[in-house]
């Protein structure tokens, strides 16, 4: 059998799959570990880039309304400093204004917990009072709070030799957290002074190692990328601020307790799309019923009125079409990113998402225009 260059090429090329494959199939256990490693040794790098991206957000908008030119090398280091002083003060405000109400918000429920379930327990028996099997049920219901406490510090206290065994890997880990976060920072700092720079080389390793089409189409893919993603943090942060407010100042309006905390709960739920602005309703809900079960009912109105207000006027104009995914598809996203990454997966899979269905909609566009063309040829022959 005569075999000519490109049959023996392919030969080979199936022999080294085949030898690629074999030895990954045998030896996975060891190459997962190797990955594993590989991955810990550039998380902090990792964490960079997640930091500059998040950073180069503000920053950009900041730069536009910096009174300097164009070329001046002052521009960038102050949008920067300007940038991480804004996220700072961001989260040192809520910080400052969240926890001391949360620690007064639990002070406050260790003294009404037990008042409402001892309401609760004398409404059951007025209500079943015909049924005295069920009253009697009920009476033997009794929450010893005190015993409570007693029987958690009692399992505090019998695991505090497992606690203190493990307080030095903690310490190690928490170090280890905070170094990383730091070489992060620091990483995400080169990255945006530099990120033109580094923007030219990339396409000009991309240049080295790729045909001209397949470098436009790499650089097309990673600008749509770049735009969906900032387009969807900005707007959901800026929704969930809205949500948030529009709760404080009802529930203020109504003076109805804890519209501070369920403000700001429902703002940083908020950010999880489609679900996470119901678990604010949850914990609100929750804490309402603590004081009146008629304040409970009112606020699940209020939130089922601002949810529809929310949703029909502000989302659409405040993040638009920034993301380009149906809602079928967002519902998809969010499932699929909770159940892969949790609320991580349901942040990162919408706009992942929608930068496939752009580019999947743009292919199959493309192909069909051809088939309308080819067709047209045909019937012009």
């Amino acid at each position: 059998m005569n075999l000519n260059h490109d049959s023996v090429r392919k030969i080979q090329g199936l022999v080294v799959f085949t030898v690629v494959v074999a030895v990954i199939g045998s030896n996975y256990e060891k190459l997962f570990g190797m990955a594993g490693v590989l991955l810990n040794m550039i998380s902090p790098f990792l964490v960079g880039g997640a930091m500059a991206f998040v950073l180069n957000v503000p920053m950009r908008n900041i730069e536009k309304i910096l009174p300097f030119k164009k070329g001046s090398r002052l521009r960038r280091p102050i949008a920067l400093v300007l940038s991480i002083l804004l996220v700072v003060a961001v989260l040192f405000t809520v910080t400052v204004v969240v926890v001391p109400e949360l620690f007064r918000t639990l002070a406050v429920l260790q003294e009404s917990i037990p008042v409402f379930f001892a309401e609760m327990q004398v409404e059951l028996e007025r209500l079943f009072a015909d049924n005295p099997n069920l009253v009697a049920w009920i009476e033997t219901i009794e929450f010893d709070w005190k015993q409570i406490a007693q029987e958690v510090m009692g399992f505090l206290s019998n695991g505090a030799s497992s606690v203190l065994s493990t307080t030095f890997s903690a310490a190690a880990s928490i170090f280890s957290g905070v170094a990383s976060f730091f070489v992060g920072g620091v990483f995400a700092i080169y990255i945006l002074l530099q990120k033109e720079t580094l923007g030219r080389q990339c396409k000009k390793v991309l240049g080295a190692f790729l045909s001209e089409s397949a470098k436009r189409q790499v650089i097309r893919v990673a600008a749509l990328t770049e735009k969906t993603f900032s387009s969807f943090l900005t707007g959901q942060c800026l929704e969930a601020v809205i949500l948030g407010s529009m709760f404080f100042v009802v529930l203020l309006l109504l003076d109805f307790p804890y519209a501070l905390l369920i403000g700001v709960l429902i703002a940083f739920t908020a950010l999880i799309p489609i679900f996470g602005a119901f678990i604010g309703c949850a914990v609100g809900t929750f804490l309402m019923l603590m004081v009146s079960p008629v304040q409970a009912l009112i606020f699940v109105a209020i939130f089922l009125i601002l949810q529809q207000i929310e949703g029909n006027l502000i989302y659409p104009h405040v993040v638009g079409s920034s993301v380009g995914l149906p809602s079928i598809w967002v519902l998809v996203a969010v499932s699929l990113g909770g159940s892969a990454m949790g609320v991580k997966g349901m942040l990162l899979f919408i706009p992942l998402c929608s930068v496939f269905y752009s580019l999947f909609r743009d292919l199959v566009n493309d192909r069909l225009k051809r088939k309308g063309e080819k067709a047209n040829q045909g019937e012009d022959g």
